[in-house]
């Protein structure tokens, strides 16, 4: 248990976009617990972004991406020796072993991976068998730790708070963007996400976006703008090339940064369940989610803005990386539904 003394506390937060805003419920309640220490949070460069300006935490350290294990574990604990506590949002081996090694005293988090022997104070994760949302995952941990006094599971009244706001460097960043893209608020700008990390059993099926897209452009003459990863570049070219009409194609050429500074001037965001989704859900911006194989009570958008499509078909949700028969959680959702959707979503903000 974290004393009263002015203490340094070290957050490892997790890797994925989605799960890093999920954390940020998390996040806020040690700063409200623990509002004259000092927090710190451990993530990789490319996260950092997320948390630039939110006021969660007092100082964000950050690793290369491209370090070895080893040179991580042997360089990184001599930089993260003078912190008190180590609570491990991220559930790897690694994520225990690099403040072990450097002799933090407490060191908080699920036992895990085979980590047991690695943790002062251990937790044991209660979300699934309660099917309760992951964001509950985090602030569970705060609570089996003796961090906070509040059983967020149990608690009916509590509401997690998860919110962004763009800074004014993302903002400008994306008006940037717009401006080089020649795209105006005169008319409803919709961006589309149509990737996940996760894999193709995540996504909704290219031909279908792009007929999507084409009806939003003909029909309502909104301007649609297609984002992802570099990865997911490949799979947007796939789209346009489907496609009658000229989308503008953004993949690849945001950050996190840029990306809140974006959708902060878009009207709605059309998304498979992805990082994206969860950054839109911080932000409260309207978003139609897809959800296939994954569930959406336990990874949805914690927004009112947000509305999920899915099928409740036989073997949904399967969670599984590939789809052993016929992607039947997708095929069932059919375009002119999703539009529908979209369409109603916009009228009503």
């Amino acid at each position: 248990m974290i004393n009263n003394a002015i203490h340094h506390i070290l957050i490892r937060g997790t890797n994925w976009i989605g799960d890093s805003v999920m954390s940020l419920a998390a996040l806020r309640e040690l700063r409200r617990q623990f509002p004259d220490h000092h927090l710190a949070l451990f993530v990789k460069p490319p996260i950092a972004n997320l948390f630039q300006g939110q006021d969660v935490v007092d100082e964000i350290i950050t690793l290369k991406d491209k370090q070895t294990i080893l040179k991580r574990l042997f360089r990184f604990p001599n930089r993260i020796r003078h912190f008190d506590t180590a609570i491990l949002f991220q559930n790897h081996l690694e994520a225990a072993l690099v403040p072990w090694l450097a002799g933090i005293p407490e060191r908080i988090g699920y036992s895990l991976h085979g980590r047991h022997f690695l943790l002062t104070n251990r937790a044991y994760p209660r979300i699934k068998k309660r099917h309760q949302h992951q964001v509950y995952y985090y602030l569970d941990l705060l609570h089996q730790a003796g961090l906070s006094s509040n059983d967020y599971l149990n608690d009916p009244h509590f509401e997690p708070d998860i919110s962004l706001r763009p800074t004014a460097e993302s903002l400008d960043h994306a008006q940037h963007l717009l401006n080089q893209f020649n795209l105006s608020t005169s008319k409803p700008l919709i961006a589309i996400s149509p990737g996940a990390a996760y894999g193709p059993v995540k996504r909704w099926f290219p031909e279908r976006y792009a007929e999507l897209a084409d009806q939003l452009i003909e029909k309502k003459k909104a301007q649609v703008v297609f984002i992802g990863s570099p990865n997911e570049i490949l799979l947007a070219q796939k789209i346009e090339n489907l496609m009658r009409q000229s989308p503008a194609i953004l993949t690849g050429l945001t950050t996190l940064n840029t990306l809140l500074g974006l959708f902060s001037h878009c009207d709605l965001l059309i998304t498979n369940d992805s990082g994206p989704m969860h950054l839109a859900a911080a932000l409260n911006i309207p978003q139609i989610a897809l959800f296939g194989s994954t569930d959406k009570v336990a990874t949805g958008p914690l927004s009112p803005q947000a509305e999920v499509i899915h099928k409740d078909v036989e073997c949904s949700p399967c969670l599984l990386r590939k789809c052993p028969i016929d992607l039947r959680c997708f095929s069932y959702i059919e375009v002119d539904e999703v539009y529908e959707a979209v369409i109603t979503k916009l009228d009503s903000n």
